[in-house]
């Protein structure tokens, strides 16, 4: 029987080519951006860069014990919440290595990244179908500012990990939202129907994956609601089967130690998700306000400077609601409008997405946007530091595709009509606008990018005094240290616990030490010495102990430290 080209649905969106085929000119420059993207972050690693700090140390603290199979931790040191992924991808490099190091700890989050990079530009096409748009989005995800590459890079709980999960979430959404079982040709049935082990393997992975981000961190929960939502809205009745219970299995699978820990311990699996909220301190709403809707949105989605927004950087917190506002309406006129899909359609044009999947998927995506930035900014971390808090928006970049893809879809027409001479569909203002928007958004994270770049040489050169710090204390041979608690694990991470470190604060009192097992060998020592960065409280209070009881402390100084030696 042949098999004609079948009726556009009304409403839908323009045909789309199948993603995968012959990608011409698109595809090799789509494939030079995600070497670009991956190239870029690798030479920041080679650099040191971004800067490390404790809270990496802790994570690979816990990686070289596992490595050595003397623990496997559950949670990050120190806390109830933030599963220790990173530390278990990190262990067989740290293993193989022969011992820890810096690189060791960050190459799986490089390649989480660059698994996010491909998800993202995969998912991409099975939204819009265009090639062209998937390029614009692989380009502006290359890109990297400051607060980006520490998400992705810095091995410190949750953040490398979330973006992929997110994206690997609402790919395989779509993919099992447009194969629903079931739906037959005249010649049989569908792809999906005639592959049912396939079928099967998507849903566990989706579950899965769900479980995992529950356990690593639950940022990423509203993209798990929202994906979970598009199943429960297109696939509802075979969740009732064994599809369902499949689901069910693999993400309890994937949240095991979490409910393990809860069971031996007795701890609710719930306060250990939101263990984070920071409900110990409280923020004025202006405070909030200002944190979470003006400057988390430029920080969080890379288009600042490091450390800072410069206010010409802030047009992007104007624009955001606005474009969070079209895309939800252009989505849901799209759900709204669009006829069902007709039978068999997935195996007379193979690999397509049902247009009503996909304005489903691109409102879920919104959706999910919407709630993590709203849970941000009526949270009080927005308000005390909004800077580095704006990390907890790292997930909005799940969403770009969703979000720019009413201002690409009206600069491509006017781009086009201006072409061949015709008059295009709106006004010309509209497509001018979203043709600077775009050119603004590039634009923008490609300085920021740059500023990020500016930074390097300082990092590698604070790294390097590090490395003599380390170099030094074991020349003088000192095994026990008291510091800092930005200085104490970074210290006995780097030097592979042949220092080992107890955490005080700047009147010399114990302070946190996120692995008490260091504070016991400390306290037993005989006498530890003090660290302290040059010109700091903690510095300057062990200089006045020196003055007060002279003779008490030998003083070694280094380029960036100083080393007190009790006599």
């Amino acid at each position: 029987m042949t098999v004609g080209v079948r009726e556009q649905p009304r409403g839908a969106d323009p045909p789309r080519p199948r993603p995968g085929a012959r990608p011409g000119l698109v595809g090799w420059l789509t494939g030079s951006a995600v070497l670009a993207g991956v190239g870029y972050r690798l030479w920041l690693l080679l650099h040191a860069a971004p800067p490390t700090n404790s809270d990496e140390a802790t994570m690979g603290l816990a990686a070289l014990h596992i490595a050595r199979g003397e623990g496997f931790p559950v949670w990050f040191y120190g806390q109830q919440y933030m599963g220790t992924l990173e530390a278990y991808l990190a262990a067989p490099v740290f293993a193989l290595a022969g011992g820890p190091s810096l690189l060791g700890l960050r190459l799986p989050t490089l390649a989480l990244y660059a698994l996010f990079l491909l998800l993202a530009w995969r998912l991409t096409l099975r939204l819009t179908g265009d090639r062209w748009f998937g390029l614009l989005m692989v380009a502006l995800l290359a890109l990297g500012s400051d607060r980006i590459v520490k998400n992705q890079l810095i091995a410190g709980g949750g953040y490398p990990e979330m973006n992929a999960a997110g994206a690997a979430l609402a790919l395989l959404a779509v993919d099992l939202a447009t194969g629903r079982p079931g739906r037959r040709t005249a010649d049989g049935p569908t792809a999906d129907t005639g592959r049912p082990g396939r079928r099967l393997a998507r849903w566990a992975a989706w579950g899965f994956l769900a479980g995992l981000m529950v356990w690593v961190d639950p940022l990423v929960l509203p993209y798990v609601a929202a994906t979970g939502a598009v199943l429960v809205g297109f696939c509802r009745r075979e969740l009732w089967g064994a599809a369902g219970a499949l689901l069910g299995a693999a993400a309890v699978l994937g949240a095991a130690p979490l409910l393990l820990h809860s069971l031996l311990t007795g701890r609710n699996p719930l306060h250990a998700v939101l263990a984070a909220s920071g409900t110990n301190a409280s923020a004025g709403w202006p405070d909030r306000l200002h944190g979470g809707l003006v400057l988390g949105p430029g920080l969080g989605m890379g288009f600042c400077a490091p450390g800072q927004c410069a206010t010409w950087q802030l047009w992007w917190a104007l624009a955001l609601p606005l474009l969070l506002a079209i895309a939800a309406a252009t989505a849901w006129r799209a759900l709204r409008t669009c006829e069902p899909d007709p039978a068999g359609a997935a195996a007379v044009v193979p690999d397509a997405v049902s247009p009503r999947v996909a304005a489903a998927a691109r409102l879920a995506l919104v959706l999910a946007a919407v709630a993590t930035l709203g849970a941000y900014t009526v949270s009080s971390s927005a308000g005390l530091t909004p800077v580095e808090s704006s990390r907890y928006l790292s997930c909005l970049l799940i969403s770009l595709p969703a979000l720019l893809w009413p201002v690409w879809t009206v600069a491509r027409h006017g781009l086009r009509r201006a072409a061949t001479g015709r008059h295009g569909v709106g006004s010309t203002l509209a497509r001018s606008v979203a043709v600077v928007m775009l050119a603004a958004t590039l634009g923008t994270a490609a300085h920021a990018t740059w500023r990020a770049a500016e930074t390097v040489p300082a990092t590698r050169a604070a790294e390097a005094r590090h490395t003599e710090l380390v170099s030094t204390l074991r020349q003088l041979g000192v095994r026990h240290v008291r510091a800092g608690y930005w200085t104490c694990n970074r210290l006995t991470f780097a030097s592979a616990e042949q220092v080992v470190c107890a955490v005080v604060d700047d009147t010399l009192r114990p302070g946190f030490d996120r692995y008490p097992a260091y504070r016991r060998e400390v306290d037993s020592a005989a006498a530890p010495a003090w660290v302290a960065p040059t010109g700091s409280p903690l510095a300057e209070v062990l200089d006045e102990r020196q003055r007060a009881t002279p003779g008490s402390l030998d003083l070694v100084t280094i380029e960036g430290w100083r080393i007190y030696l009790p006599r």
